[in-house]
């Protein structure tokens, strides 16, 4: 996606303009333009010359985000600085000044007889000049809602400047033809009736609304600065400089000059500069920046650090690994501003009724004045109330709705560690039903430990240690890693074995002191000791419990077991938990055999497990789920690639694979499960306070231009233009100051968590992957089929259109977005049922119903920007 920024945007009505030039331009699949952030994302083959001029030709200005100087690119943060309400505030106070005179002669002086100076006082025509002038000056300094709101009618394309404009315009014309009419009367001698239309006058209305409109521009535009903290805090994170080494000297060099591979140093109380992997030294790193987590983690050589976390202890040299826009923090802040440049789905309603509401204002103020005076009101009346619908409306209150939200809420992800790629994901993530995890590395922290050791009588803990250890630490074998690790907690020196030979499937043998050892299996050992029945028994125990048990046996004794298993993550329980209070079904998936996944299973409470899968399998299983509600899939590998793909939401755990967290929808950069039901936490307190943002701008629109309009007016309600210009200044910064309570929310409080059902599914629907066992008369009653079914089966199957499959290679496939791009270009293809791209595998399987040629593949693949190989 193609970032831009766009100049000239006041409302929503702006942004769905600009977003219906640019959609309107050939080669572009889509837009979404970001109100809030005065950006824009582009996807398709369109040049950016022709969208550039598309938005000019809107009467906007835009620029392409990668073609600013490097220097200005870098410095993100100043662009995201509040500039909007310095200006606004000289403004407000500038019209308040001329405002307050104003208001004291039009109301003090004429309504309440407060004293002015003899030749006002005494000359109603210098009074209403004075006004006039007064009102003038006002309008000059707020010229801008004139120039942009008739800019917008010229361009067919009216904003909320443009109610604004015609609303204060119109009351000042006006004004100033009550004032032609009373110097007429002046001259024409009749003083008493010229003194009546001081009372006609509204130029103080005129001068209102702009000033009004103004206060409420400046509360919205403080407000939006203020959603935007979370990312402006992130990019001042960046350090600026870093020390260097180059040759044999230590040099101080800008943080755009450091390269991959060079060596930096790092002292305690400093910044780390890049990504990068630690050469010397040893430390601890504060990587709340990133994580939200505030315990320090301690490096060693070998370990990685990222950019913006914090040396705390320990001098360190590291080698840079990712430099400039590729770290870990650069693609946090890139998720954070692609969540705010992207719109949620719920969007779209108000984004319809923004696009047609200006004009629907205009043709309904339009109505009033002439219903009004068909009903024999005065002008003067009736012009009042067309001017309040005008000035009451505010489009901004429904298109600031739901980005103000997005925004805070991908802001308060990012400060805990929960990444949303995407305004769509931070909304589905709040639907979610039911939460799929990968067990390895998701669930269990995916690496084997030592859980227990059982020691055979007169067999000491250290004796059977160092047997083990000397043999498994030359294998490479993952069970074999974990011995060796224990041996090293337990600091157990070995001389190493001789004459090692590993045998594939059974264990290892070697000699030690002259003496043979052995390790592995039950049924290896027991050829090379007998095994006695209690340790037959322990070993089942550990089985059960989804442990793998280690024989081990030397000069012809058994020695006794060590249990290794893949621990379950501390936090994993009451994370499964916290998804089964909060009414979502939770679904363990893994490779691993059914007993161990069943141990498992039962540790962590979840409500399902599927075991015996592959990567396929895993996606299928996730396929059949989503017929019963929402899916969220985490997984962490290569091999939950596709299952992430394919559910509605794809987490990652962020210690995982890059492909696993290029596939999913959302990041978790702690690796900790707990952080699922906070980003579902999250998720729904965004929709929630979405839900009321709209609510409060289509109930303010719903009731406030009938009021204005005087539809109440048989019950004594009457809106004056400046109440109604006061009210619609408010109803945007209330829309935006309810988004920034999201900043109070406890993403990680399970107190208020609601329940939620799943819809009813079909009850034959199975969505697991193995079916249990039925009786035979079950089975027996389930297959009698009166013959008229049968014929009418036979019959229905020989209508089915036979199915033909072919699966071709891709090039070029990178993400979920390019499988989404083939497969719809092949589905459009007369006679293709199905076609399921992965660009995991870089190839697509084309369902076909119809002969289809595999030119036509071919050209279809190549117009959507691949190619077949």
């Amino acid at each position: 996606m193609e970032q831009y920024n766009v100049t000239g945007m006041s409302c929503a009505a702006c942004s769905a303009r600009v977003e219906k030039a640019v959609c309107a331009v050939e080669g572009v699949s889509s837009c979404s333009v970001s109100l809030l952030t005065n950006s824009m994302g582009v996807e398709g083959s369109a040049s950016a010359k022709e969208i550039i001029a598309a938005v000019e030709e809107a009467g906007y200005g835009a620029s392409l985000k990668s073609a600013e100087p490097k220097q200005k690119a870098q410095n993100n943060a100043d662009a995201l600085e509040d500039k909007e309400t310095p200006v606004l505030k000289k403004r407000l106070w500038a019209s308040v000044g001329f405002l307050a005179v104003l208001m004291y002669i039009s109301m003090g002086h004429v309504m309440w007889g407060w004293p002015l100076p003899a030749f006002l006082a005494e000359n109603c025509i210098a009074t209403g000049i004075a006004q006039l002038i007064l009102t003038g000056i006002v309008m000059v300094i707020n010229q801008k809602f004139f120039i942009s709101g008739f800019k917008g009618l010229i361009h067919k394309a009216p904003n909320m400047d443009t109610l604004v404009a015609l609303g204060s315009g119109a009351s000042f014309i006006y004004s100033v033809y009550a004032l032609y009419l009373m110097t007429e009367e002046v001259i024409a001698g009749n003083l008493a009736e010229a003194h009546h239309y001081l009372h006609e006058f509204y130029f103080e209305s005129a001068a209102m609304i702009l000033a009004l409109i103004t206060v409420g521009k400046m509360l919205e535009a403080r407000s939006k600065g203020k959603t935007t903290d979370a990312l402006r805090s992130l990019m001042n994170l960046a350090p600026k400089t870093a020390n260097v080494i180059r040759g044999d000297e230590e040099i101080t060099v800008g943080i755009e000059e450091v390269r991959k591979g060079d060596i930096f140093v790092v002292r305690p109380g400093e910044n780390i500069p890049a990504d990068g992997v630690v050469t010397e030294g040893e430390t601890a790193v504060n990587e709340a920046a990133l994580t939200g987590e505030s315990v320090p983690v301690d490096k060693t050589v070998g370990s990685s650090v990222s950019a913006a976390t914090i040396n705390q202890s320990g001098f360190i040299k590291c080698e840079a690994t990712r430099v400039g826009e590729d770290t870990t923090l650069s693609q946090i802040i890139k998720m954070v501003e692609g969540a705010a440049a992207t719109k949620a789905p719920i969007a779209k309603v108000a984004d319809k009724v923004s696009g047609i509401f200006v004009p629907a204002v205009i043709g309904i103020a339009a109505v009033t004045l002439i219903v009004w005076l068909a009903l024999g009101e005065t002008f003067g009346f009736a012009i009042a109330r067309a001017i309040s619908v005008l000035v009451i409306s505010c489009p901004c209150a429904l298109g600031l709705a739901t980005p103000v939200a997005i925004m805070v809420g991908s802001g308060v992800g990012a400060k805990n560690g929960i990444l949303y790629k995407t305004a769509a994901s931070l909304e589905e993530a709040g639907r979610a039903q039911i939460v799929i995890m990968d067990k390895t590395g998701t669930i269990t922290k995916g690496e084997p430990t030592v859980t227990d050791i059982a020691l055979a009588e007169g067999v000491n803990e250290n004796a059977i240690m160092k047997i083990a250890v000397a043999l498994e630490e030359k294998s490479e074998h993952p069970l074999a890693k974990a011995i060796v690790r224990k041996g090293e907690e337990l600091e157990i020196k070995t001389p190493g074995v001789s004459d090692f030979y590993a045998l594939p499937g059974n264990g290892v043998t070697g000699i030690l002191g002259g003496i043979s050892v052995f390790g592995g299996n039950y049924d290896f050992i027991k050829n090379t000791s007998p095994v006695p029945t209690e340790a037959e028994e322990q070993a089942k125990a550990f089985a059960e419990e989804g442990k793998t048990p280690l024989f081990f046996s030397g000069n012809g004794r058994f020695l006794g077991i060590i249990a290794v298993a893949d621990v379950i993550k501390e936090e994993s329980p009451k994370a499964i938990e916290e998804l089964k209070n909060m009414g979502i079904k939770t679904v363990m998936l893994t490779g691993d055999n059914e007993r161990t996944a069943n141990a498992i299973a039962k540790q962590v409470g979840v409500d399902e497990v599927i075991a015996g899968v592959l990567p396929e399998g895993k996606e299928e299983a996730v396929r059949r789920f989503k017929e019963q509600g929402k899916v969220v899939m985490v997984g962490d590998g290569i091999n939950d690639a596709p299952a992430l793909t394919s559910a509605d939401i794809g987490i990652a755990i962020g210690a995982g694979t890059d492909v696993a967290i290029d596939c999913a929808d959302i990041v978790l950069m702690q690796s900790r499960l707990s952080d699922v039901p906070a980003a579902v936490r999250l998720g729904r307190a965004t929709l929630r306070n979405i839900h009321q943002n709209l609510f409060w701008a289509f109930i303010y629109n719903s009731i406030g231009i009938p009021l204005a309009a005087g539809a109440f007016i048989a019950f004594g309600l009457e809106l004056n233009p400046m109440f109604g210009a006061a009210a619609m200044s408010l109803s945007s910064f209330c829309v935006v100051t309810n988004a920034l309570r999201l900043n109070l929310v406890n993403i990680f409080d399970p107190k208020h968590d609601k329940k939620i059902k799943l819809k009813e599914t079909n009850k034959d629907a199975n969505p697991t992957l193995s079916v249990p066992e039925e009786s035979p008369e079950a089975v027996e009653e389930k297959t009698e089929v009166p013959e008229k079914a049968v014929e009418e089966i036979i019959e229905e199957q020989k209508e089915e259109p036979q199915m033909t499959e072919k699966t071709f290679g891709v090039a070029g496939m990178m993400c979920a977005h390019c499988e989404a791009r083939v497969k719809k270009a092949l589905e459009e293809i007369e006679g293709v049922a199905e076609a399921v791209p992965s660009c995991l595998y870089d190839n697509v399987k084309v369902k076909m119903t119809a002969q289809v040629s595999d030119e036509a593949i071919k050209e279809a693949v190549e117009k959507a920007g691949y190619s077949i190989k």
